[in-house]
Parts: C-alpha cells; structure tokens; sequence
C-alpha cells in the first residue's frame, strides 16, 4: 500500500526520530477529510497543523522519566481521504480506504494513532478492528462534549454527528465520557439503550468518577475515540463546535493513564481539530496528548527498555 510505504510528510516529532517501518511500534496516521462539518470548518486542515506542532515537543516524558520516541519509534504515515488538496472523496470512499489503512497498520503489529478530519472517520477506524477481532467485542470510549448518536443528520448517516449511532449499531459497547449537549432523539436512546454516560457536570463534581469510568467498561480490550472539544475548550479552543464546560488536562490524562493500565487500548484517534488563524495551542496540546497516548501505551505494554 503506497500511503504506508512512502514517507514524504512532515514526520511526527522530527526526522531525527522516524525509524523505519518494520521497526516502528506506532504508526500516526494523517485523515484530513471534512465534508459534513455543521459549525466551524476547517478540520481538514488539522492533521497538517498537528504534525507542525509537534516538532516542538519534547522527546522526554518528564511524568513518565523517558525519551517516547527514541525508545518507541513512531512512523508517520502519507495522509489518506485528503480533501485538504481539494480531492474529492465521497464519504463510502473514505470509510472504504480508512478501514484498509488502519487494518493494514494494525496486521503489520503497528498501534494506530488516526488524526482527523472529522469525528465520521472513526466509523472506518473502528470497522477495521472489528475484522480485526471477529467474534470478540471491544468497547468504544469516547471523550466528546457531544453524543454523536443521531441516527442521520442534514441528510446522511454518515454526518459526524451520527459516528456513535453508527458504533451502537455494530452492536459494541459504548462508554462516553466528556457529554454536556444532546439532542431529544440522543437523550432517548441513552435511555432505551441504558448507554453508559458520564457527563461533564457530574464529573466536575465527583472525585471518583475516573475509577467509575474505568469500572465501567466490561471488555478486555477499548478503542478509545477523542473528539477534541470532550475537553474544555479553553485548553482547546480550535475545535469545530466548542462547548463550555469539558475535561481538563489533568483529569484528562489520569483517566487515559488507567485506561492503559487496565485495558488492551487496541488503538486510537484524535479527532475534530481546526486550526486558529494566529494561534498554536489547540494543535501543540493535541499534539502532546497523541504523546501522552503514546508514552501510556509503550508503559502499559513494556515497551521501554529497563
């Protein structure tokens, strides 16, 4: 597959730490579709911005006391469904080419980081590791400030506001994190489906509610989808519809750290970022958190060198 075998994009980090192939345990992977963004546009070009950020990361994790990316070896892989060039790509098409991609990557042993574009993407994500795991069903967290479970919006199923219908759908479990705006036909079906919800303004005021989350999923292993505006969108303002309320980063990452520790994380997207004309933070904090992912990943897994 051409898209992994070339390596002509911005790498993730730095050239100084792209390994090759074989020998890279995470592949990035850049999905710079938009088609059915509703608010603020522009999340077609966040993959581009969240590699640019991260070249001014640190290699060293001062919380986990490692150099990430020299022990690990992260690969970048050429972008797919890229409408940030002006293609054209029917929403068929980028599932089709998503759920090959990340199955690819994922077969050849590589823990898939996805980078959007739009939250619709994770529909072929997760399609992916469905083959992947047939007959063994993982749960699906998600940290969004929205339910994403209408079953279509402005006419399509595949809207970003209907991604998690879509996973209901396929008969796997749910666990949503970060919840502060649903409609009528969402509230609905979080109660005729009993989901597994933990609200914005209930975990601002319960200490426990990262064990109660963790508790709460019942599958060995996740796939854990983060929709950029789950957290609190003065720490992310670039977002497509910012919410007020949300995660902070903290809470954020000492919930992600046990996700790791407790669970097989069999892989990941960020999702939904849109740059700000004169501003670098929504891209470098997204970038932080893909190597936040990462570095619990490599510790949970035994990754590091003793």
């Amino acid at each position: 597959m051409t898209a992994i075998a070339s390596t002509s994009v911005l790498p993730f980090l730095g050239s100084e730490f792209v390994p090759e192939y074989p020998q890279a345990r995470v592949a990035i992977l850049p999905i710079p579709y938009e088609a059915t963004t509703t608010y603020r546009r522009g999340c077609k070009n966040g993959p581009a911005a969240f590699l640019e950020a991260s070249q001014q990361l640190e290699d060293y994790d001062e919380e986990l006391d490692r150099e990430i990316a020299s022990e690990v070896g992260i690969y970048t892989v050429e972008p797919i469904a890229d409408t940030a060039n002006g293609q054209q790509v029917s929403a068929e098409e980028m599932l089709d080419v998503t759920e090959k991609t990340v199955e690819k990557l994922a077969r050849d042993g590589k823990f898939v980081i996805a980078v959007g574009g739009e939250h619709s993407i994770t529909t072929g994500i997760v399609e992916a590791y469905r083959k992947l795991y047939p007959g063994e069903p993982f749960t699906v967290v998600q940290i969004d400030a929205h339910g994403d479970l209408r079953h279509e919006y402005e006419g399509s199923i595949y809207n970003h506001a209907c991604v998690m219908r879509r996973i209901v759908d396929m008969g796997l479990p749910t666990v949503q994190i970060g919840i502060r705006a649903i409609c009528k036909e969402e509230a609905d079906l979080i109660k005729e489906k009993q989901l597994t919800v933990f609200r914005s303004r209930e975990i601002a005021t319960q200490p426990d509610w990262v064990e109660r989350a963790i508790s709460s999923i019942k599958t060995k292993r996740i796939f854990l989808t983060i929709d950029l505006d789950g957290i609190d969108p003065t720490l992310i303002p670039g977002v497509g519809t910012p919410e007020p309320g949300g995660l902070n980063w903290f809470s954020l990452t000492a919930f992600l750290r046990r996700t790791f520790e407790s669970y097989e994380v069999v892989g990941c997207d960020i999702m939904e970022l849109a740059p700000i004309v004169d501003s670098v933070v929504s891209e470098f904090t997204a970038a932080k958190l893909a190597y936040k992912l990462i570095g619990y990943q490599a510790l949970a897994r035994g990754w590091f060198r003793t």
